[in-house]
């Protein structure tokens, strides 16, 4: 077996080992993200899940500017997740030029990020969509077939985990764990700037260093999150 192979199956090994009774979702997703970037021809990436109004949200992103860039895709009503979610199928864009034609607002965005090409793949069982992975890179052109295969096994995985994690109804509990997750979502949001802002950290080191400490002392993120708000947390000494 090869490095790769082994880290793919390491990696579905993971997801399958993290959707436990009162798994963290927020750090669920981020790990996805993470390995899809890692596995795939990519440079970034991120997720965005329906919430109970069917609108879609923002939930993890490899950076602070993709997260940005995903904020400006929504807020436009444009752009490569929102395609897929609506569609359900996977958004591949050959070239710039393809992508300018569709996305005149968020091309331009895109590109002042540093990145020349968005695909986004459904987050998909059977009729159901409940969100989208969004795969940046900054070289232009799609994704490989072989990547773009790949893609779709992760999200795919991580779907069936997230509607399936437990013997109830797959709408009911998919309802309360989104919205769970949009809530500790703002408070992370918040602890992550308060933090960078006491420590000197950049944005991004600070989300790192907050799920290292939530992951070493077996706590959520959310709950880390508020002590960093209330100023309690130890993970500032």
């Amino acid at each position: 077996m090869t490095e790769r192979e082994t880290f793919l199956a390491d990696t579905f090994v993971e997801l399958a080992h993290t959707l436990v009774r009162d798994f963290d979702l927020v750090d669920f997703l981020h790990t996805l993200v993470e390995r899809a970037v890692e596995l795939l021809d990519a440079d970034a990436g991120g997720i965005m899940l329906a919430d109970q109004r069917g609108g879609l949200e923002v939930m993890a992103a490899s950076s602070h500017e993709v997260r940005l860039v995903e904020l400006f895709e929504l807020q436009n009503d444009e752009g490569p997740c929102l395609e897929a979610f609506r569609s359900g199928d996977a958004v591949i864009k050959a070239d710039p030029a393809e992508m300018l034609a569709a996305w005149p607002r968020f091309t331009p965005r895109l590109e002042q990020a540093g990145f020349a090409s968005a695909q986004a793949i459904p987050m998909r069982l059977r009729e159901e969509v409940i969100g989208a992975l969004n795969v940046l890179r900054v070289a232009p052109g799609a994704l490989a077939p072989s990547d773009m295969t790949l893609g779709r096994a992760l999200a795919d995985v991580a779907t069936v985990g997230l509607v399936q994690q437990r013997s109830i109804r797959a709408s009911e509990l998919l309802a309360e764990q989104l919205q769970g997750a949009l809530n500790s979502r703002v408070l992370i949001e918040q602890a992550k700037g308060v933090l960078a802002e006491r420590s000197g950290l950049q944005v991004d080191q600070a989300f790192t260093r907050m799920r290292a400490h939530a992951r070493r002392t077996g706590r959520s993120l959310q709950v880390v999150a508020g002590e960093v708000v209330a100023g309690s947390a130890r993970l500032l000494d």
